[in-house]
């Protein structure tokens, strides 16, 4: 009895105990200000205020200039604006930003160019380079060369001494020259690789033009870059993005090199830009000890999945209809394109891959792609219940209604492709390769929005030219070139401006599962900030492509401005 009544009094104190931090205590002194933002026009998801105030990288207040006083001290920082823009920072939930830096040393082909300056511009890249040292790089387009496709003998003639391997504007396809296709091994009888296509002519010989996996037989002759050139080529790109204020992203297709490039960066205090780093699930060694490269700012916790190809003249896009008859130049089984993994395959593996807490990123261009990655996502619902994790699909070309209505039910987000959602060079060979009357849906994101799914941007950078988002932000609007006119690309899909800032901002953070702390500006978050030259909401939206970034802040900490020096 007297062990019984000690237990009961001992589970009575805890209560009390426990109580006791909420008991009357002395008042918490206003945190110091590092930064206060005054005289600007904030944009906060409770209205407009002109203040803020930043202490140890949070808000802690927003507001007048008169709410900001008993926050600053003679330490603080305070940076008068003229009445200018300040945004929550953008995301990109889909970029290459190794392959971006890379790419300034490379074989570069401006998009939309002819095949006499396509073979030109190699000409010159061959002519700077010794003899035997690989040409690499990219950006042409098949369907430039009409209905006679490219073929490595054109490439001969303008490089004859050095192997040569570029990727089309896709990045889906590679052109090789002879040489190159000596060094890999290729000849005519050299099978296609799984997911893999090895065009060939009449007589059985390949042409030069080698399809998503089989242009990895040519490519990974070339040799790697090392940690520090990954380093350096990453340093760069993230430069170029918190110029354009983009203070997070997923980089999706993570490698073991750019892994230790960006544990590396991090290491040395360099790593600005919070990092979600997709590493490729066909490399299971880097997965068994992913944990080794996180920091503070880099995530490896999501998974890259390839489902297929994309929607152009090499039809390697899974289309749950057919492609139209006659476009392409291959007589193979293709007019559906190609799913590069079993159903049964792919809901296994993500079954596991949700189960162990990854986030999966999907590249599913077709619509019969983006059904098998939602089925996955369903599956591993069913056999897991539900977490955290926004499983996304991305790219999203074309969706047929019934997945995107099904998509906020199994919590699955989809990520929409920018810079080619208004008429650009490979817009025609996708309306060539899927007819008219699908395009009328071309990246559906409206359709996605008013079913209440997770919507997110990625611009595939370098895959396109630029990874400037207010280019995205006003097409995503006016679905034309940027500054209007011409034609309007899947009128039905137009969103409004607060939408498509939306999707930049609190839907990315969401994403990340980091919108607790960022995606909007509100007191308590982190200052991911940026400030702008012009206020996109007052400006004709055919000018927010125009629009500059003065100031970029993460954490507080002002990491880019415009006048070249940190003030």
């Amino acid at each position: 009895m007297r062990a019984l009544k000690y237990l009961i009094g001992a589970t009575m104190l805890v209560p009390g105990a426990a109580n006791s931090q909420f008991n009357k205590t002395e008042p918490v002194p206003p945190a110091s200000a590092d930064v206060i933002l005054e005289n600007a026009r904030i944009y906060t998801p409770n209205g407009w205020v002109t203040s803020m105030a930043v202490a140890g990288g949070a808000i802690v207040a927003l507001g007048d200039a008169a709410a900001m006083e008993p926050h600053k001290t003679l330490a603080t920082r305070v940076i008068k604006l003229d009445g200018q823009l300040v945004l929550p920072g953008l995301h990109d939930m889909h970029v290459h930003p190794m392959g971006a830096g890379l790419s300034q040393t490379s074989c570069s082909i401006p998009h939309g160019s002819s095949p006499a300056q396509i073979l030109a511009i190699i000409k010159g890249c061959a002519d700077k380079a010794e003899p035997g040292e690989w040409i690499t790089g990219g950006g042409y387009q098949n369907d430039s060369f009409g209905i006679t496709p490219p073929t490595k003998e054109m490439l001969d003639s303008v490089a004859p001494k050095n192997p040569v391997i570029l990727r089309d504007i896709s990045g889906h396809s590679g052109w090789a020259n002879s040489l190159a296709l000596q060094i890999a091994g290729i000849g005519k009888d050299t099978p296609d690789p799984h997911n893999g296509i090895i065009e060939r002519d009449s007589a059985g010989e390949a042409t030069g033009v080698l399809r998503e996996n089989a242009a990895m037989l040519v490519s990974r002759q070339v040799t790697e870059a090392s940690v520090e050139k990954a380093a350096a080529a990453l340093a760069w790109s993230m430069h170029e993005m918190m110029s354009y204020g983009i203070t997070a992203y997923d980089d999706a297709g993570v490698a073991e090199t750019a892994a230790r490039a960006y544990a590396k960066l991090a290491d040395e205090g360099k790593l600005k830009q919070r990092v979600r780093g997709c590493l490729w699930a066909r490399d299971p060694d880097l997965l068994q000890k992913h944990m080794l490269y996180a920091r503070p700012n880099f995530s490896p916790s999501c998974i890259k999945i390839a489902l297929d190809g994309v929607p152009t003249d090499g039809h390697t896009a899974a289309m749950v209809d057919p492609y139209e008859p006659l476009h392409g130049h291959h007589g193979d089984n293709r007019e559906r394109g190609m799913l590069m993994i079993r159903q049964a395959e792919l809901d296994k593996t993500m079954i596991d891959l949700d189960r162990r807490g990854f986030t999966v990123k999907f590249h599913a261009a077709g619509d019969a792609a983006v059904r098998a990655g939602l089925n996955a996502i369903e599956a591993a619902r069913k056999a897991n219940g539900p977490s955290g994790q926004y499983h996304n699909v991305g790219h999203n070309s074309f969706v047929k209604i019934e997945d995107i209505r099904r998509a906020r039910a199994i919590g699955a987000a989809f990520e929409f492709s920018p810079y080619i959602w208004y008429t650009s060079p490979i817009i025609g060979d996708i309306r060539k390769a899927v007819g008219e009357e699908r395009m009328k849906r071309w990246i559906p994101v409206k359709d996605a929005l008013d079913a209440g799914a997770l919507v997110v941007p990625g611009s595939d950078w370098n895959v396109v030219p630029s990874v400037n988002p207010w280019i995205a932000i006003e097409t995503l609007i006016t679905r034309q070139v940027p500054g209007g006119g011409g034609e309007v690309l899947g009128a039905q899909q137009r969103i409004t401006l607060p939408q498509a800032l939306d999707i930049f901002t609190r839907q990315s953070a969401r994403q990340m599962n980091f919108d607790f702390a960022t995606g909007t500006i509100e007191k308590g978050k982190l200052a991911d900030i940026i400030v702008l030259d012009q206020n996109i909401f007052e400006v004709p939206v055919t000018s927010i492509h125009k629009t500059k970034v003065l100031m970029t802040f993460i954490g507080g900490e002002l990491v880019y401005d415009a006048k070249g020096a940190l003030r």
